[in-house]
């Protein structure tokens, strides 16, 4: 499940727009960063399962992707465009053969093509319509088929799109806004698939002189109830709410953090976390799912001058959030090592390592490295307010975050060989509930990580 929301300019105060997203996925299925270069001359593109037409240009994009698809949960490109995508569960079905685009190949294809929020926008619409999204978006499950609804942004623009198979629905944002893994448009949208209210009506989705709702006709009640959206997309909401007028990036990255019940004073288990929650913990069969990358984005008109942060690794509340932006090198293939399907020494199994080693104490290791979290955030973000004088922004901000990321890596290291050792001799343990370790030990079994 995911969590996306952005803030327009009317409501940050700063003249920004702002974006995040934790994308919450199966808890072995490792997040990629990855920088691809513009590209020319393609005649056919190959997504996740199927080939699409190609353009004759492309744009840089950044993406943080599952790493064994095509497609991306969430990224940037070079015109100032970021998007985020959310599972939707409707009652549309799915012929399961996998001869349409996942939404995540939807979102990968409007940034490589889309020049701002509304051509992106467009684009996804006629994929939409040309190929539909009969296509698996699961990693183990491979029966987990879903429909998506989208955040799009550029510095002026946002929308939130709306889909049930090849229908949809879409709505201009201003103000703050949030999406999690149920519809919201109800008759509130600006425009609509000129045959989606037709097909409810046949279907008796909406009776004649009721008065429609794209939400209440399309959802499928009981997968969207056990998602827990409601309650997640009220809690990211009335967090931003609570900003406005001063709503930051670091703002963004805190809403992301949030874990259990916000404001709730004692201490947080992963074992205890559910559905409900915006950094989501994966614990078995009914929270399936751990929040596996974060991203969060601040617009400005001057595109050159737009900041993005990536963690490239799970549970935002202990990871860092790296700066970047374009153009740049950073989260090249060939200079940024990219995660498999086993643990190896990228960054983001580097880091889901020392995570699976710490939940027995998971408070006291979270005391901790917060403290270096915050240390190096503030560093960094003290240098982007120095480098926003400087001539070449854009290569200054590449320097950074060549040197950000490498630090971040470094400090994983670091954090799974003498912090570690430290933290097991003094953090308090607690017991968890048997089902909870052995769902653990299966997952660690399967991609090689032995947790002592």
């Amino acid at each position: 499940m995911c969590d996306t929301f952005l803030a327009t300019p009317s409501f940050t105060g700063t003249g920004s727009m702002i974006f995040g997203k934790n994308s919450d996925r199966e808890p072995n299925e490792a997040q990629a960063l990855l920088r691809v270069p513009a590209r020319s001359g393609e005649s056919e593109v190959k997504c996740t399962y199927i080939s699409v037409p190609g353009v004759k240009q492309t744009q840089e994009v950044i993406l943080s992707k599952p790493f064994q698809m095509w497609g991306a949960e969430m990224g940037a490109n070079s015109s100032g465009v970021v998007i985020g995508n959310e599972a939707v569960f409707t009652k549309i079905p799915f012929e399961k053969k996998n001869q349409g685009l996942t939404g995540m190949d939807l979102l990968r294809l409007a940034l490589e093509r889309g020049t701002n929020a509304e051509s992106a926008r467009e684009i996804i619409l006629q994929f939409l319509e040309q190929f539909g999204q009969d296509a698996c978006g699961g990693y183990g499950n491979s029966s987990f088929y879903y429909h998506n609804s989208f955040l799009i942004a550029d510095s002026k623009d946002a929308f939130v799109l709306e889909t049930a198979g090849k229908f949809w629905a879409w709505k201009k944002i201003d103000g703050f806004y949030s999406i999690s893994n149920g519809l919201t448009l109800e008759d509130n949208f600006d425009e609509i698939h000129p045959k989606a209210i037709e097909f409810a009506l046949k279907k008796g989705w909406v009776q004649k002189g009721e008065i429609f709702s794209f939400r209440k006709s399309f959802s499928d009640s009981f997968f969207t109830f056990f998602s827990k959206c409601k309650l997640r997309r009220a809690r990211t909401f009335f967090m931003g709410e609570e900003r406005k007028g001063n709503f930051s990036p670091l703002a963004a990255m805190e809403i992301l953090r949030q874990e259990g019940e916000p404001h709730l004073k004692k201490s947080f288990y992963p074992s205890s976390s559910d559905m409900g929650s915006v950094c989501l913990h994966a614990t078995g069969p009914i929270t399936p799912n751990g929040t596996t990358g974060s991203f969060v984005a601040e617009l400005k008109t001057e595109v050159s001058k737009n900041r993005f942060w990536f963690t490239g690794t799970s549970i935002p509340a202990i990871s860092l959030f790296i700066p970047t932006g374009f153009p740049g090198t950073t989260f090249l293939e060939k200079n940024f090592e990219q995660p498999g399907a086993m643990l190896d020494t990228s960054l983001w199994w580097t880091h889901e390592k020392f995570y699976r080693e710490i939940q027995k104490f998971y408070p006291f290791a979270k005391s901790v490295v917060e403290a270096k979290i915050s240390k190096l955030e503030n560093e960094w973000f003290d240098e982007l307010k120095t480098l926003e004088g400087a001539k070449s922004f854009s290569g200054a901000l590449d320097v950074l975050s060549e040197r950000a990321a490498r630090t971040a890596l470094q400090e994983y290291r670091f954090w799974n060989a003498g912090l570690l050792n430290e933290l097991r001799k003094k953090g308090p343990k607690k017991t968890f509930t048997p089902f909870y370790n052995l769902q653990w030990s299966s997952w660690n079994s399967k991609v090689g990580i032995n947790v002592s």
